[in-house]
């Protein structure tokens, strides 16, 4: 089985943000316009009706007080009478007693992850922005409650992680067989037009945007087509426009595992009891591709016995999971030290955890949508190099997935690079396995009021983090992000390894 069969399909359909990314695309720089947009949809300014709604997102006990409403928007924009379809979207209200009329719109990652879905875990990181503004939330058109592109994603993932990239190929094209609708009107371009449409609705004359991983592909796509109406921009785990998902997943995770095992071999009681860490997983690996392993272990959901299979595909996965979060990754040296010793039941049942999270929030028909006409056709010319802990060809299983998928339509400049003097705030975490640090340099450079900050030790998204919360605030309130104190950001510190089943050494 080829190494990119089972964990592209898994690894693509994380719930944590997994947001994706990337591969550079050669591409001349352009500047920010006013431009012919696709037909926008007609809405009496301010006529939207809202009722009390809860958002709660699977897997996590909080549950978040909002407003609910919906906004109708064309399927099809080239056929702005035709048929429409519902945007779901949800206000959570401002402190003040008269907001700011520019609201702040989140923006959330994937593709696939619905905005009302993924903000209770990031709700957080806009205590400040609360404030002075409300904050919208429209799930993309395809996920959430926007027109979800169902097709059966856990049956159909399933099936395609159980065999081949020849399993991956036939699940997307019965994901396609099983939609009630034409999946290329669901691309990022139909999104951008989307958000206008509901900014209109609101009859708000601009907007902030807060971008999170391929939400921030969304907030630049937005950013070039109406300048004039965006106020501020914030993008944490920034994807540049020049890259495409996926390529560069390989290169970008082996250096965060070459970061988070060198703070192994600085730590005493780590190097002393798990040296090697990167040895020791590559043996593990080369052990599971000779011979897959059965495992039983106590579900850690229903502390009931299991027996599943290990393999390589999946171990491979699971540690792209791991680092995502630094709290997690704290745990590889010892957790596969231990696995490769003959106990791989805590490896296993921490895999069966995380692998339950996957896909609850990840829409498979929306995230093929976009990725088919976005980045494929970058992807059929990227390599991964060979000794990745992804293999060589880990874009091969997405690329064989939209072999038949039908492509929709983007401008001509999509995929270059950004360019525009809107106040910016970029984030990104030392350790991102994902969006490194390098992209939020590369778009920066095109953003005259733009800062980028760094929050050392982090991985995937950090907008949570420490007093990001607080910065993110200021930013908003002032648009000024050269004028921010950021000292507060020397306080965050690098998780430590775990020296042991009970955490770290006093």
């Amino acid at each position: 089985m080829s190494r990119s069969s089972a964990a592209t399909v898994r690894q693509r359909r994380t719930a944590w943000a997994l947001a994706v990314l990337l591969l550079a695309a050669a591409a001349q720089p352009v500047t920010t316009r006013p431009s012919e947009t696709q037909p926008a949809a007609k809405h009496p300014p301010g006529a939207l009706q809202f009722h009390p709604c809860t958002l709660a997102a699977k897997g996590l006990p909080v549950t978040v007080a909002a407003q609910c409403s919906q906004v109708p928007v064309p399927l099809d924009r080239s056929r702005p009478d035709g048929r429409r379809i519902e945007l779901a979207i949800a206000k959570i209200m401002s402190s003040a007693k008269r907001p700011r009329p520019d609201p702040v719109f989140m923006l959330a990652g994937g593709p696939g992850q619905g905005a009302r879905d993924s903000y209770p875990g990031v709700a957080p990181a806009f205590r400040d922005v609360l404030r002075d503004r409300d904050v919208i939330l429209v799930d993309q058109r395809g996920t959430g409650g926007s027109h979800p592109l169902d097709c059966h994603t856990d049956e159909l993932a399933a099936r395609a992680e159980a065999t081949s990239i020849d399993a991956a190929r036939k699940a997307a094209a019965d994901c396609l067989a099983a939609l009630d609708v034409d999946p290329t009107h669901f691309t990022t371009t139909d999104a951008v037009a989307d958000l206008d449409d509901v900014r209109a609705a609101l009859d708000a004359q601009r907007v902030n945007l807060v971008g999170i991983s391929y939400g921030t592909r969304v907030a630049l796509e937005y950013l070039r087509r109406h300048p004039d109406r965006t106020r501020t921009v914030v993008l944490d785990g920034v994807v540049p426009p020049t890259l495409a998902l996926g390529a560069d997943h390989g290169r970008n995770l082996d250096a965060a595992l070459a970061q988070y095992f060198e703070l192994c071999a600085g730590d005493r009681v780590c190097a002393q009891r798990f040296p090697e860490p990167r040895r020791t997983l590559d043996e593990f690996l080369a052990q599971l591709r000779k011979a897959p392993i059965r495992v039983t272990y106590r579900d850690p959901s229903s502390d009931a016995l299991r027996t599943d299979e290990l393999t390589a595909d999946r171990v491979a996965g699971v540690i792209r999971l791991y680092a995502y979060v630094p709290a997690l990754a704290a745990l590889l040296p010892y957790t596969l030290t231990e696995a490769s010793a003959g106990h791989p039941e805590r490896l296993m049942a921490q895999a069966a955890m995380i692998e339950s999270l996957v896909g609850e929030q990840i829409n498979l028909g929306l995230q093929l949508a976009v990725t088919c006409t976005e980045d494929a056709p970058l992807l059929e010319h990227a390599t991964t190099p060979h000794d990745s802990l992804l293999g060589e060809d880990f874009g091969a299983g997405v690329v064989a997935q939209c072999e038949g998928w039908p492509r929709g339509r983007m401008p001509p400049d999509f995929h270059a690079a950004v360019h525009a003097d809107t106040p910016a705030l970029l984030l990104s975490g030392e350790f991102d396995p994902v969006t490194p640090p390098r992209y939020g340099e590369e778009v920066v450079a095109g953003l005259s009021h733009g800062r980028h900050l760094v929050a050392r030790g982090q991985g995937h998204n950090v907008m949570v983090v420490g007093c990001m919360p607080r910065l993110i605030g200021q930013f908003v309130r002032a648009a000024d992000a050269a004028s921010l104190d950021v000292r507060c950001l020397d306080r965050i510190a690098r998780t430590p390894p775990f020296g042991g089943s009970y955490g770290w050494e006093p």
